[in-house]
C-alpha cells in the first residue's frame, strides 16, 4: 500500500473518530453556529500531541467573533508557556490544500485573540461561559507568561511549514502548523514524540567536545561532555517541554530549595556553577561524531534529544535569563548522553528516567505505557467478548488503546478490506479507550472530579502515582468488565449532559454527576448490569439527568465569583458538592439497592431511601481506609483488646477496603461498633486526618 494510500485511510478514520465522538445539530455556548466536530477534531489534536509530548495538556474551548477565532489552549505555569490553539476543519477526504492565506488569516485570528485577551478581553465576554474563564486565566496570568505557542490543526495539507516568530505584548510567539501530513507521520512513526533533531555545528558553529565510553555495547553508547549554558538555553527556547522527558516530573518550581540553589548560583557566583551543580542527563537515538581541529571527538548532530534528568537545571537558566536577566555566559552544565538503538527506546530510556530521578518520590511512579498493569490491560482487551445486544447475537470488544496508534496498526494488519471491516465490526471505533480515558473513569468513579478537571494528562499521571501506592496490581478479568461499565457510564453520561444543551463545562459536569451518585450511592450502582445490558437503565439515565442539572447551576456560582474552570479543580468544590441535597426518583434507589440486597442478608429491610440508615452506614464504612483497618486490628492483637470476631472482622474490613469493595450492611454496623469501643479504649491512629475523620463518623 502506497504511503498517499495510507495517508488517505488515516484521514478517513480520523474523520469518522470524530463522527463516532461527536453530537451533531446542536449549538455551542456561543449559539453562532453547530462546532461540535470542530470541537472534537481539536481534542483528538490536543491528545495526538499531548502523547507525542509537543504539549502537556489542553483543553477544548471554542470562542469566535470578528476578526477572532480560538479553539483552546492550555497553560503550563512552570514553564510559564501559554498555547493556544486554532483549527481548520474540512472533513474532505482525501485531504484538501489549506492556502497560505487560509494559514495565514487563522493565526491573524489567533494573534488577534491573544492581543486583545492579555489587554482585558474578558470583560466584554459573557461570563457564565468557558470562553470567559480562558481570556480570564490568560489575562490573570499575562505578567507570568514568557513564551507563547500558537498552534493551528487542520485535517487538510498546507503549503506552509515554518512562520517566523513575532513578539506580543512583549512576549515571544512561536507559530506551529499541525496538518494532516505531519500528523500521521506522527501518530504512525511508532514514538512517542515528534523526534527533535538538533544540528549543533549548523546552529551554534560548533560541535560539542565529548569523551566517548571505552567499550561501547549493543544496548548503548554514552559521551561525557559539558555544554555551553547559552546553547542549553537557546535549545529550551526553540522546544520548550518537549526537551523534557514528559514521564517525569522533570522542573519544581523555583519554590523548592534545589531550584532557589540553582538560582542563586547563576546570579552569584556563575563561574562556579560547574563545580556545584550536577549536570544533567540525556538520551538520543543517534548522533553524528566529528573529529575536531584541536583533537579529541566532538557531537556534531543529535537525533531524538530527551532530558531525563535536569530540567530544574533546564529551566533555571531559561528563567534567569528570562526573568532576570543573567548573565550566562560563563555557565558550563556537564553532561551525560546515552545514545539507545531506535528498537530499545521504549525499553531502556524509560528505565534511565526512572533511576536517573530516583531522588524525587513522585518520579518513582511509571508513566509509561509499557507498565505491568497497562500490557495486562492490552492483553485482557484483546481476549474477552462483551455480551450481544438489541436482540443480536453478534459480540464485540472493547480495545485498549495503550500506546497511540495501536488501533489503526491492528486493523491495517488485517490485509485486505474485507478483514478490516471484519475488524471494524468486532472492534468499533466507539468501543476504542486509551490510558488517559482510563485514569479518567476510574477517578470519577472513584470520586475524585477535582483531579479529573486537571485534564488528561495530569489526572493520568495522579492516577498513576495512586496505582504505584497499590504494589504490582495486576487486573483481571472481573476487574476489566467493571472497567468498561464505567467507561459505558461515562460516555452515556456525556451524551446525556451533551442533550441537556448546557453550554460550557460538559467535562466537568459529567465527572462531578458521575462522582456525585458514586458517592451517594457508596458505589453500589450495578456495575454488572451495566456489563450485562452494555448500557444503562431508564431509572439511572434519568437520576443522571436531575444530579446534572444541579451540578451545573453549583458550578456556574463559584464562591468570590471564581474562575469556574479553576473552581471545578479544587477539592473544595468536591467537598461542597457532595453536601448538596437532590432529589433522586425512588424507582432509581430501589432498582439499585434490590440489585445490592438480592447478594446480602438484608433484603427483608425493604429501605427504598437514600437517607435510609444502611446506605448511610456503608457510605460512612466505606470512606475507612484500609490501612485504619489495618491498623486497629494491630492494635487490638497487641493489646488483646476486642473479641477475637471483633479482630478478625476488622482485617477483613481492612482487605474489602483494599480492593475497594464495600461491605454489606451487617458488616458495616459491627464495623461502627467496633470503632466506637476501640476509640472508648483509647485506640488512636497515627494520621491526624484519619483521627479527624473518626470522630466525624462516630459523632
Amino acid at each position: 500500500m502506497s504511503e498517499q494510500t495510507k495517508l488517505i485511510k488515516f484521514t478517513e478514520n480520523l474523520r469518522q473518530e470524530v463522527i463516532n465522538n461527536s453530537e451533531d445539530g446542536q449549538d455551542n455556548e456561543d449559539g453562532e453556529r453547530d462546532s461540535f466536530r470542530e470541537d472534537e477534531f481539536t481534542r483528538l489534536m490536543i491528545e495526538y500531541l499531548t502523547n507525542a509530548g509537543e504539549i502537556d495538556d489542553g483543553e477544548v474551548c471554542y470562542h469566535r467573533t470578528r476578526g477572532m477565532k480560538v479553539n483552546g489552549y492550555s497553560i503550563n505555569q512552570e514553564f510559564e508557556c501559554l498555547n493556544l490553539f486554532t483549527s481548520i476543519y474540512t472533513q474532505s477526504v482525501p485531504p484538501v490544500t489549506i492556502h497560505k492565506q487560509d494559514v495565514e488569516t487563522a493565526f491573524h485570528r489567533l494573534t488577534t485573540f491573544l492581543k486583545k485577551t492579555l489587554n482585558g478581553y474578558h470583560q466584554s465576554i459573557e461570563e457564565a461561559s468557558s470562553a470567559f474563564d480562558m481570556a480570564l486565566e490568560i489575562n490573570d496570568l499575562r505578567t507570568n507568561i514568557s513564551q507563547v505557542r500558537l498552534y493551528l490543526f487542520t485535517d487538510g495539507r498546507t503549503t506552509i511549514n515554518v512562520k517566523r516568530h513575532e513578539i506580543i505584548e512583549n512576549i515571544t510567539c512561536s507559530f506551529h502548523v499541525w496538518d494532516i501530513e505531519r500528523t500521521y507521520k506522527c501518530v504512525t512513526s511508532g514514538q512517542q514524540r515528534e523526534t527533535i533533531k538538533i544540528n549543533f555545528e549548523s546552529t551554534f558553529g560548533l560541535a560539542i567536545p565529548c569523551l566517548p565510553m571505552p567499550e561501547p555495547n549493543s544496548d548503548y553508547t554514552a559521551y561525557l561532555t559539558i555544554i555551553p549554558g547559552h546553547i542549553l538555553y537557546h535549545i529550551y527556547v526553540e522546544y520548550g517541554p518537549r526537551l523534557l522527558e514528559r514521564n517525569v516530573r522533570s522542573f519544581l518550581q523555583a519554590r523548592g530549595k534545589v531550584n532557589k540553589g540553582i538560582r542563586q548560583t547563576i546570579l552569584e557566583e556563575p563561574h562556579r556553577f560547574l563545580a556545584y551543580n550536577n549536570g544533567i542527563s540525556a538520551t538520543a537515538e543517534a548522533v553524528e561524531i566529528v573529529d575536531l581541529l584541536g583533537g579529541g571527538k566532538g557531537i556534531k548532530t543529535a537525533q531524538d534529544l530527551q532530558i531525563v534528568n535536569g530540567g530544574q537545571t533546564t529551566v533555571s537558566i531559561y528563567q534567569a535569563i528570562k526573568k532576570d536577566k543573567a548573565d550566562i555566559s560563563s555557565i558550563y552544565v556537564q553532561a551525560k548522553l546515552s545514545v539507545v538503538a531506535r528498537e530499545k527506546v521504549n525499553e531502556i530510556v524509560p528505565l534511565i528516567s526512572r533511576y536517573a530521578n530516583n531522588q524525587n518520590k513522585v518520579s518513582e511512579a511509571d508513566f509509561s505505557a509499557n507498565d505491568p498493569f497497562h500490557i495486562k490491560m492490552e492483553e485482557l482487551s484483546r481476549t474477552i467478548w462483551a455480551p450481544a445486544v438489541d436482540g443480536t447475537q453478534r459480540q464485540t470488544r472493547w480495545f485498549y488503546e495503550r500506546a497511540r496508534g495501536q488501533y489503526l496498526d491492528a486493523k491495517g494488519s488485517e490485509g485486505t478490506v474485507a478483514k478490516q471491516k471484519a475488524f471494524i465490526v468486532i472492534h468499533p471505533t466507539s468501543q476504542k479507550f486509551t490510558k488517559t480515558d482510563l485514569a479518567k473513569f476510574e477517578n470519577t468513579w472513584n470520586q475524585l472530579p477535582h483531579l479529573v478537571s486537571l485534564g488528561a494528562e495530569k489526572n493520568f499521571r495522579e492516577f498513576t502515582i495512586q496505582l504505584d501506592k497499590r504494589g504490582k496490581f495486576q487486573p483481571n478479568e472481573e476487574y476489566f468488565k467493571r472497567l468498561i461499565s464505567k467507561v459505558i457510564l461515562f460516555r452515556q453520561t456525556e451524551k446525556i449532559v451533551q442533550a441537556q444543551k448546557f453550554g460550557g463545562y460538559r467535562a466537568n459536569i459529567v465527572t462531578y454527576t458521575i462522582a456525585y451518585l458514586s458517592n451517594k450511592s457508596a458505589q453500589r450502582i450495578d456495575l454488572d448490569r451495566i456489563w450485562k445490558e452494555q448500557g444503562l437503565s431508564s431509572a439511572l439515565q434519568e437520576a443522571i439527568k436531575i444530579v446534572s442539572r444541579l451540578v451545573h447551576q453549583f458550578i456556574l456560582n463559584p464562591p468570590g465569583g471564581r474562575n469556574v474552570t479553576e473552581w471545578c479543580k479544587k477539592e473544595e468544590c468536591w467537598k461542597r458538592i457532595q453536601t448538596i441535597k437532590i432529589e433522586i426518583p425512588q424507582e432509581f434507589w430501589q432498582e439499585l439497592i434490590s440489585v445490592s440486597h438480592s447478594k446480602s442478608d438484608n433484603i427483608d429491610k425493604g429501605i427504598e431511601s437514600p437517607d435510609s440508615d444502611d446506605l448511610k452506614l456503608i457510605a460512612q464504612i466505606s470512606e475507612f481506609t484500609a490501612d485504619n483497618w489495618f491498623q486497629l486490628a494491630h492494635w487490638a492483637k497487641e493489646t488483646s483488646n476486642l473479641q477475637s470476631w471483633q479482630r478478625s472482622l476488622a482485617f477483613s474490613l481492612g482487605k474489602l477496603a483494599a480492593k475497594r469493595k464495600n461491605p454489606s450492611y451487617k458488616q458495616a454496623k459491627q464495623g461502627i461498633n467496633i470503632l466506637q469501643e476501640a476509640e472508648q479504649l483509647g485506640f488512636k491512629y497515627m494520621n491526624e486526618s484519619n483521627e479527624e475523620f473518626t470522630q466525624l463518623i462516630l459523632f
